[in-house]
């Protein structure tokens, strides 16, 4: 069973940071990841996502804030939050797979709270 463990998460003011982790214990080849979040309310929304062969692509809301990186030896996920706004309120998961979306497994979720 694939198992995805983010941590990182908690409360941090406007304009403040937070990293988030997500360890794939066990994966021992490549796949695509990303970090996707859903607000109270809201659909769920891709943020970031890192191909196996590298390729980054971001939402357009997090843009120049958030970076995704990822440790191919460990095939551990990175998200980098700089410059949090309130609306970047969410529970951020963690999701690997083979498809486009990275969306084969997911993570338990993390939340993220940003106070104005």
């Amino acid at each position: 069973q694939v198992l995805l463990v983010e941590s990182g998460g908690g409360l941090v003011q406007a304009g403040g940071s937070l990293r988030l982790s997500c360890a794939a214990p066990g994966w021992t080849f490549s796949v695509n990841m990303a970090w996707y979040r859903q607000a109270p309310g809201e659909q769920r929304e891709l943020v970031a996502i890192i191909t196996s062969g590298g390729s980054i692509k971001y939402a357009d809301s997090v843009k120049g804030r958030f970076t995704i990186s990822k440790e191919n030896a460990e095939n551990t996920l990175y998200l980098q939050m700089t410059s949090l706004k309130p609306e970047d309120t969410a529970v951020y998961y963690c999701t690997a797979g083979w498809t486009s979306s990275a969306s084969d497994y997911w993570g338990q979720g993390t939340q993220v709270t940003v106070s104005s």
